[in-house]
């Protein structure tokens, strides 16, 4: 599981570190911090930080957990926003980028870390949010580690309408409870013409088959469909990701899987995958809608009005916004399973 967004609060993190945000002079503060002290032993870990003296903004250093169930807490001190203008986002880049550094060289296999700068600091939880995604992308893109984000409560965390403002509208629209489902079921409300539903519209509702949004590319030509027919789930990933230039590493990395879960599938072990792992394959590869559902039923799998994670992932592919990281923190947010993070 290489990266997942947790609800917690971080000093209950069972691995082997956490990233604290810290003072850069000896000492402790609001928020994180203060929580951290008290859970690990104010005393020890304050004789501890007076040793280490000053912390350089951007910068980390790393002590004993103490009393925490964690070994390890990575310290590291970002900035206050003050209006972007003033190195503020490279900073807290820093802040991820030594933090990392730190991880990898005291040999730490799972660390928890908060959304930094997004609180006493006062980033903008939307920029704060795009600075995580991005720093623990690339870091993950080169090093096999179990991270997690933890945030402690909801509010902390509602962030999905900030970076895409019309993704509730959009799940209101194209979510189907399936109590409403067994009352209308001739109703697509989808309008992605499955052949699950029939295109007329419920009592109050409006036929979304003549609107929906053009998203689907040029037909496949013949050849294409008749060499797909006989392909299993995996023959197909491997399929598409030839097409596209894709090594097995990069698709395992964009779909945020572990690797072991991959090899697994690759190699027949596990026959078949999860429909988040399933999904997760699809928006890796970059697939369009169509291609999306003929990879899913290769598992048994489709696309339905009554799941919210599906509703989720079809507003991402529509808009041919593949990033998964981006996608799990629309998932989470709304309560669903996250891709990739569950065994294969």
């Amino acid at each position: 599981m290489p990266f997942q967004i947790v609800r917690n609060d971080i000093t209950k993190m069972h691995v082997d570190a956490i990233v604290n945000t810290a003072n850069p002079m000896p000492g402790y503060g609001a928020g994180i911090d203060t929580a951290v002290y008290e859970a690990a032993g104010i005393e020890e870990l304050l004789a501890k930080r007076h040793e280490i003296g000053v912390i350089d903004r951007g910068c980390s250093v790393i002590t004993d957990g103490y009393k925490l169930p964690a070994k390890y807490i990575i310290h590291t001190v970002g900035t206050t926003w003050r209006g972007g203008n003033h190195g503020e986002e490279e900073i807290v880049r820093s802040c991820y980028r030594s933090a990392f550094q730190l991880a990898l060289d005291s040999d730490i296999k799972s660390l928890a870390i908060p959304l930094l700068a997004s609180g006493c600091y006062g980033f903008p939880k939307g920029i704060a949010l795009r600075i995580a995604l991005s720093e623990i992308e690339a870091f993950l893109s080169g090093h096999d580690i179990e991270l997690y984000l933890v945030v402690f409560d909801e509010k902390s965390f509602a962030l999905s309408t900030e970076l895409y403002g019309d993704i509730d509208a959009y799940i209101n629209d194209n979510y189907v409870d399936e109590k409403f489902m067994h009352e209308y079921p001739g109703y697509d409300s989808l309008g992605d013409g499955v052949g699950l539903y029939a295109s007329t519209a419920a009592p109050g509702r409006t036929d979304r088959v003549a609107d929906t949004p053009d998203v689907l590319v040029a037909a496949k030509s013949l050849d294409d469909v008749v060499n797909d027919l006989d392909k299993t789930f995996m023959e197909l990933v491997f399929s598409f990701a030839d097409k596209r230039g894709m090594t097995d590493v990069e698709v395992q990395k964009k779909a945020n899987l572990d690797r072991k879960a991959f090899s697994k599938l690759k190699c027949g072990t596990t026959k078949n995958p999860s429909k988040s792992t399933a999904l997760a394959l699809a928006v890796a590869l970059e697939l369009d809608l169509d291609d999306t559902k003929d990879l899913l039923s290769r598992a048994g799998f489709a696309l339905s009005p009554c799941s919210k994670q599906d509703v989720i992932v079809q507003y991402f592919i529509e808009r041919k916004a593949y990033d998964v990281y981006e996608i799990n923190v629309a998932l989470f947010e709304h309560g669903e399973p996250l891709l990739g993070t569950q065994t294969a």
